[in-house]
């Protein structure tokens, strides 16, 4: 039997303050490397399927397999990106997980995978503004007002607390304003739409940058000393969200994935950078040395944490009898 979990029945089990921790175990896993995640493939999909240029893909594929060593089961996340989505009122990302069972590698689940994605990512700037953040209250400016801003803003709430105090939204377009009113909603903290980057990232503690630029979204010099940048947007050499003072300024740089993270478009002018793993943070190896220092994160995100939030998803689902089963 195969459990089909459509993006309602996810987000009926899932819950951000349960879910830190299996992303941080996770973390954990990876640091000691007791995960498999091989190289996730990518290639051009929809080739041939515009009449007026055939040999121009229409989208890109990636397959993005993981196991954790002692899990019950393994998971594989296949992904279509589609750029001309929006267009047509569907989401450019798209995102299903196979769950098999490790033990005899039957099928076991099929999961909807984008609320899922959006939560582990958030879940990681949740992890970082916890344990990286300075002390004391948090004034938070997130750059970019899309879906990932929103479960950004959330997991930093759900992992601080109390501490969380402000929140300031900046996009260039009027979409500042819809997040704005839909965190609002959500959250008991104040938020409010920023009128430029320099206006969102002044004064902050701890400046999220979650869009799809190419170009610098802020200049580094608008940073306050101590201020805890999470980077989650820029995931290729050709994307980029920070200057390079703001790399220039940073004491340490950490990177969910080291080597991945040091090749985005924030990083990889940097050759001498030393790229330090997250899950050195999360296991409590490193930490913050003052208040003063500027620290970032990047993140490009691993199939890692996709492989373990599914399956607390999917077990979670399972024990409440929630989503369609089907007899393969």
């Amino acid at each position: 039997m195969v459990r089909v979990l459509s993006d309602d029945a996810i987000a009926s089990v899932l819950d951000l303050e349960e879910l830190l921790p299996v992303v941080a175990d996770a973390f954990e896993k990876q640091a000691s490397g007791a995960v498999d995640r091989p190289e996730r493939p990518h290639y051009p999909i929809g080739t041939g399927l515009k009449p007026d240029d055939p040999e121009e893909p229409v989208g890109t594929g990636l397959c993005m397999p993981a196991y954790l060593h002692g899990a019950t089961y393994a998971a594989t996340k296949l992904v279509a990106v589609c750029e001309d989505n929006p267009e047509r009122g569907l989401p450019t990302v798209t995102a299903q997980i196979s769950l098999v069972d490790a033990e005899t590698g039957q099928p076991a689940g099929y999961l909807a995978g984008n609320r899922i994605t959006n939560a582990r990512t958030g879940c990681i700037g949740g992890l970082a503004a916890r344990e990286l953040a300075a002390d004391g209250p948090i004034d938070l400016a997130v750059i970019g007002a899309g879906t990932q801003a929103r479960w950004q803003t959330r997991a930093i709430d759900a992992a601080v607390g109390s501490r969380l105090e402000s929140v300031r939204i900046y996009s260039p377009t009027a979409s500042r304003f819809d997040c704005v009113a839909d965190l609002e909603a959500e959250l008991d903290v104040p938020i409010e739409a920023a009128s430029g980057p320099i206006e969102a990232v002044d004064g902050a503690t701890v400046a999220v940058t979650a869009t799809t630029s190419t170009e610098p979204v802020f200049p580094g010099d608008a940073l306050a000393d101590g201020t805890l940048v999470i980077a989650v947007g820029a995931y290729t050499p050709e994307m980029r969200e920070l200057d390079d003072t703001t790399v220039a300024r940073a004491a340490r740089v950490f990177g969910d994935v080291p080597d991945e993270a040091a090749e985005t478009g924030d990083l990889n002018g940097h050759d001498d950078l030393a790229v330090l793993p997250f899950g050195d943070v999360v296991t409590g190896d490193r930490s913050r040395h003052s208040e003063d220092e500027i620290i970032v994160l990047e993140s490009v995100g691993t199939a890692v944490l996709d492989a373990a939030s599914a399956e607390f998803v999917f077990e979670r689902a399972s024990a409440e009898g929630i989503g369609a089963t089907v007899l393969l």
